[in-house]
């Protein structure tokens, strides 16, 4: 059912935002703007971009033109930051980072894309509170901002007020999951059926990229995760782990979960997740003898896997995703 009065919609742009971060969320409300004329229904929202300069320049070379910045206290549904290289620089701007904290108690609901976490983190919105980020900087949010419980996979996340999403394109799926959330499941459904994009995305970042934020690790467990790669199969307890690094298991777990994010269990199951996605796709091996070349231990414990991180079972992420199928009988 739509609203009579239009949603006001503000997308907080800044000096090298990211183009997608900002047109991709925009382009959601628009379209759902188009659809409800349509059909002879009030548009539900009213979207605009807003920033501190009257044009700013994408990181992509785009200008974009934006509207001032309003009044904190001005009326406004949803306020949605997006980021870019450029978001460190904005974090950093006192003035913005106030008027992004005191809009988002004006706001219903507020919400980032991609690095646009880092700002709201600044602002103090994501103290105690589940985010996601892009998995490249998932454990650097994690470090800046420890008060905050940043969880590396989710494609968006909705603690109470606040949305946070995952990288770049991300903001297409959380932005239609706002729609959804306002409108309904069947005209979020339309949206996403015209832009031709998942109106829930299978899966989540963890089928773009093995073991996500490992790769901030750093040389402390570069080596350790090269040896897990190659050992998938083997006992990966922390015990074995521990004594590899020469650290007792409380110190490894620490310091580990510290540089990565995550527990070495959760990181093991990402490694064996991503090894197994591959095997699907490039194999014609069972179900049953990839799990156990993967170290799962059961093709049961797999299954239970990928439903956790990609909301399909092995068969059926084979049959959608890679294409390579099974011939039954054949590699048992």
């Amino acid at each position: 059912m739509h609203q009579t009065v239009p949603r006001p919609v503000d997308i907080l742009a800044f000096p090298d935002v990211q183009l997608l971060d900002v047109a991709g969320p925009l382009q959601v409300f628009a379209t759902a703007n188009d659809l409800a004329r349509a059909a002879g229904l009030p548009p539900p929202y009213l979207p605009r971009v807003v920033a501190r300069e009257g044009t700013v320049s994408a990181s992509a070379g785009l200008g974009l033109v934006a509207c001032p910045l309003p009044a904190a206290d001005q009326v406004c549904d949803t306020l949605i930051v997006a980021g870019g290289w450029g978001v460190h620089e904005a974090a950093r701007d006192p003035q913005l980072v106030e008027w992004v904290r005191s809009r988002s108690v004006h706001a219903r609901r507020t919400a980032s894309v991609c690095t646009g976490a880092f700002l709201l983190a600044a602002a103090g919105l994501l103290d105690a509170r589940r985010a996601v980020t892009h998995w490249t900087r998932c454990a650097e949010l994690a470090a800046r901002f420890p008060a905050v419980r940043v969880e590396a996979d989710p494609i968006f996340i909705r603690d109470g007020d606040i949305w946070t999403s995952a990288g770049i394109t991300a903001g297409i799926d959380l932005a239609l999951a706002l729609v959804e959330d306002d409108l309904g499941r069947a005209p979020a459904l339309d949206v996403a059926r015209h832009l031709v994009v998942f109106l829930k995305r299978p899966g989540g970042q963890a089928q773009f990229s093995t073991a996500l934020s490992l790769q901030h690790a750093g040389e402390r467990f570069g080596e350790l995760h090269a040896w897990i790669a190659e050992h998938l199969a083997s006992d990966l307890s922390v015990s074995v782990l521990a004594d590899r690094m020469g650290m007792s298991e409380r110190s490894f777990v620490r310091h580990y979960r510290a540089q990565t994010g995550m527990t070495p269990a959760r990181a093991i199951e990402r490694m064996r997740l991503e090894a197994a996605r591959r095997l699907l796709g490039d194999t014609r091996l069972s179900v049953k003898r990839v799990a156990a070349r993967c170290g799962f231990g059961s093709e049961e414990t797999m299954r239970r896997g990928f439903l956790r991180a990609l909301g399909v079972p092995p068969q059926t992420y084979r049959d959608r995703f890679t294409g390579a199928g099974h011939t039954p009988g054949a590699h048992p």
